[in-house]
Formats: C-alpha cells, sequence, structure tokens
C-alpha cells in the first residue's frame, strides 16, 4: 500500500479511500460508537465492529454503517461446526460487510469462504491472538513456539481460501512470504511510540508494520481513548508515511 498519498491536511472521504487504518469501535453502545465516527468524520472510512459493540448493537449497527458509506471490519473470530460458520457468514455477507474474521482451522476457513460465495466479503483468518505469547501456548499444550503456530496457520488458512491473515506486527514480514503478495494483512496490537501496550504482548509500531508488508492497521485506545481523537488519527498516519 502507498501511504504517500494520504495527505493529512484534507481528509476528504475520497482522499482517505486507501486509508491502511480501521479504528476499533470497541465500546458499550451504539450511541458511543456513532458520537466517535461523528468525531473523525471523513478523517476515517474504515471501522471495525467486535464482540462488544456488536452484542450491544448487532448487525444493525453495521448496516448504519455502510449505509454512511464507510467500510466495516466484522471481527467476529468464528469458529464452529462448518454448517454453522457457513450459515453465519451468508448473513454477513448480505449485510455487506468488508471483511470478516474467522479462526485460522481449515474446515472453518473452508466453510467460511462457501458461505461468503457470490459476495465481496473477504475472510480473514485469525492466526494467534496478540495477547498470547510462548508461555501462553505452552500452557494449552502447543509444541510450537507463537512464530512457528502463525506460520503453520497462516499456510493452512490459505489453503483453505483465506482472503487474508490477522496477525502481530512481530510476525507480519514473515507471513507476508508464506501468504503471498495478493493476501490482506490486518494486523492489530500496533501502537506508537510511548503510547501503552494495555493488554497487548506481541505489538510494534504502526510505521514498521507497515513498512514490514501490513495492509491495514487496527487501531484502537490510542485514538478512542485520546482527548482528541481526530489529531491522535493524523498522527498516526503522518507517522506511517
Amino acid at each position: 500500500m502507498n501511504t504517500q498519498t494520504i495527505n493529512t491536511a484534507d481528509l476528504s472521504a475520497a482522499a482517505m479511500k486507501d486509508c491502511p487504518l480501521i479504528i476499533a469501535l470497541d465500546l458499550e453502545t451504539a450511541a458511543e460508537a456513532r458520537a466517535l465516527v461523528n468525531t473523525l468524520g471523513d478523517a476515517a472510512g474504515f471501522y471495525k465492529v467486535g464482540l462488544e459493540l456488536f452484542t450491544s448493537a448487532g448487525m444493525d449497527f453495521v448496516k448504519e454503517l455502510k449505509s454512511q458509506g464507510k467500510r466495516v471490519f466484522l471481527d467476529l473470530k468464528m469458529y464452529d461446526i462448518g454448517e454453522t460458520v457457513k450459515r453465519a457468514v451468508s448473513q454477513v455477507a448480505k449485510a455487506g460487510a468488508d471483511l470478516l474474521t474467522v479462526h485460522a482451522q481449515q474446515q472453518v476457513v473452508l466453510a467460511a469462504a462457501a458461505g461468503r460465495a457470490g459476495s465481496g466479503l473477504k475472510i480473514l483468518a485469525v492466526s494467534v491472538l496478540t495477547s498470547f505469547d510462548d508461555a501462553d501456548l505452552q500452557t494449552d499444550g502447543h509444541a510450537q513456539n507463537v512464530s512457528e503456530l502463525v506460520e503453520l496457520r497462516t499456510r493452512n488458512a490459505v489453503s483453505a481460501g483465506a482472503d487474508g491473515i490477522v496477525c502481530s506486527a512481530l510476525e507480519v514480514a514473515r507471513v507476508r512470504q508464506v501468504a503471498g503478495p495478493g493476501k490482506i494483512l490486518v494486523i492489530p496490537g500496533t501502537r506508537s511510540a510511548g503510547a501503552s501496550k494495555g493488554d497487548q504482548k506481541r505489538v510494534a509500531t504502526p510505521k514498521q508494520a507497515i513498512a514490514d508488508g501490513a495492509d491495514y492497521l487496527v487501531i484502537g485506545r490510542q485514538v478512542t481513548r485520546s482527548e482528541n481523537p481526530k489529531a491522535e488519527f493524523e498522527k498516526i498516519l503522518e507517522e506511517i508515511q
């Protein structure tokens, strides 16, 4: 992605079409999310709706964002039997969401790919959560370390038809090599230098993640809990140019 085309002095919706930042609406209610979207205005055109907001506001809020010309990353990390995933993904596709996460397990990815058939919905496979480290995997009985498991799950997900991968900034360079140039890489957990890591364990700066091959960065608390969200948003854009 060529971030050099981003002009933070003129943040029109057209200029931001290819902006690599996805703002995480990790908020309790649609009213809070709506207020943040209004605050950011045309500066941001891509939003993540995760479990908290989805359980509160549901698909209606996804459709509301789409009606405003926004793109939507629906981060539900689906994991269930194939038929259930297929049918659920079909409903997401009908709502017009742009990206949807499922767990990077072959049967799940295959079912999700079948469920979105004929739509523009892109399926992203979640490799290893950015709140996990090697010790967490050992506790769960995994023989591989994080990097090894991310690579394995990336290969499996791509072979099953995933359009992209969600991984940490620490693995993005290797995941780009494994997944190939045509896959979408979405990176959560990036933080500007000096920003709090929160509950994330595997993080890097936005600039480094883009340099290593990321297509999109999911930005949450650094913007959403800022006293001036729009200014913080513009600051991050400036960092990655």
